[in-house]
């Protein structure tokens, strides 16, 4: 029998009382979030939440603002919620035995964050899936997949937002060909020390990368379970990508470069103080290479060279073409040592 979905906007009720749907199911989490109650909030790319159970049918609730949440069933896509507010997806009429369940979050969200109130069944909940390894992925648009489907290099701001799929930028893939989780940590048109354009000085990915959400101050709170047996980060685009301009921190690309290199080098420290068991990873490309090469030899992590890359993704990103020879890459590197 074909299973089938029913999707209701409504209004979301949490209470202790039994729910309709069945018995809560155990979940598992990739990426950062905030656990208050019976809600989840999350808000990085890439994130998702899983859970297994034996029987026919599944619930899942959630809450979107602006971003697209795919709903999957035993590894295949099944619906993608693109409307904000509450919603509730029934599934039903699955084969009687074992199911997994699973949302990811495909789009970007600079602020605000989206919500996950849980799997029901009606069925016989199961642990949650588990995985032996971990990989974190640090960086910037590259990273987050940004216009990655798009079918032409010129986008508005919807379409960029409607063609970013996380789930399919080069972390992801990497991450699902050595069975590993991933967290995605990255926001578009942020570098090291400097931002696409000069724009908001007093930020830059470093700044960010503690919160548990991008678009709120607030730090992530401490995760011993997160231990990954490696960091990629690949920051440097938008560092370069585009003139000094009058008023800026640094006098010329010289001084540019040489605050790139040092904060860099102390980024890199940072996370080996926080993950030492992790191997890291820095890639590099185009104009920065020879900077991460130099930051990856002062603090002896391993360099990945990415090469031209034909960006027809919108506003010159990355395609799905490329997220895959970046995949291939960085999996080599990666299997090179399991660390």
């Amino acid at each position: 029998m074909k299973p089938i979905a029913l999707v209701l906007l409504a209004p979301l009720v949490l209470s202790a009382a039994p729910l309709p749907e069945g018995s809560r199911l155990a979940v598992h989490v990739g990426g950062r979030a905030i656990v208050q109650g019976g809600e989840m909030r999350f808000g990085w790319p890439g994130t998702y939440v899983e859970a297994r159970f034996r029987g026919t049918d599944v619930t899942a609730r959630v809450e979107t603002h602006g971003d697209f949440l795919q709903v999957s069933v035993d590894g295949r896509p099944f619906q993608t919620l693109v409307t904000p507010g509450p919603a509730t997806v029934r599934i039903a009429g699955l084969k009687p035995g074992v199911h997994a369940i699973r949302i990811d979050k495909l789009t970007e969200s600079q602020s605000g964050s989206s919500s996950f109130f849980g799997f029901f069944t009606r069925g016989t909940p199961l642990p949650a899936p588990a995985r032996r390894a971990g990989i974190e992925f640090i960086g910037d648009s590259h990273s987050v997949g940004y216009g990655n489907t798009s079918a032409t290099r010129t986008c508005t701001a919807q379409q960029v937002h409607d063609t970013t799929d996380t789930s399919q930028a080069f972390g992801p893939i990497v991450a699902r060909r050595l069975g590993a989780d991933y967290r995605v940590i990255a926001y578009s048109g942020y570098g090291i020390v400097r931002n696409y354009a000069g724009k908001f000085a007093s930020e830059n990915l470093p700044f960010l990368y503690p919160r548990a959400l991008p678009g709120d101050p607030a730090p992530a709170a401490p995760d011993p379970d997160w231990r990954p047996r490696a960091i990629v980060v690949n920051l440097g685009t938008n560092d370069f990508s585009t003139p000094l301009h009058a008023g800026e921190a640094w006098t010329d690309a010289a001084a540019l470069r040489a605050a790139y290199r040092a904060r860099y080098i102390d980024f890199v420290e940072e996370l080996r103080r926080r993950q030492p068991q992790a191997r890291l990873v820095l890639m590099g490309a185009g104009n920065f290479q020879a900077d991460v090469a130099a930051v990856a030899a002062a603090t002896g992590a391993t360099m990945v060279q990415v090469p031209a890359l034909a960006m027809t993704g919108c506003n010159w990103h990355p395609s799905l073409t490329d997220h895959r020879l970046m995949a291939d890459l960085l999996a080599a590197t990666l299997k090179g040592r399991r660390g």
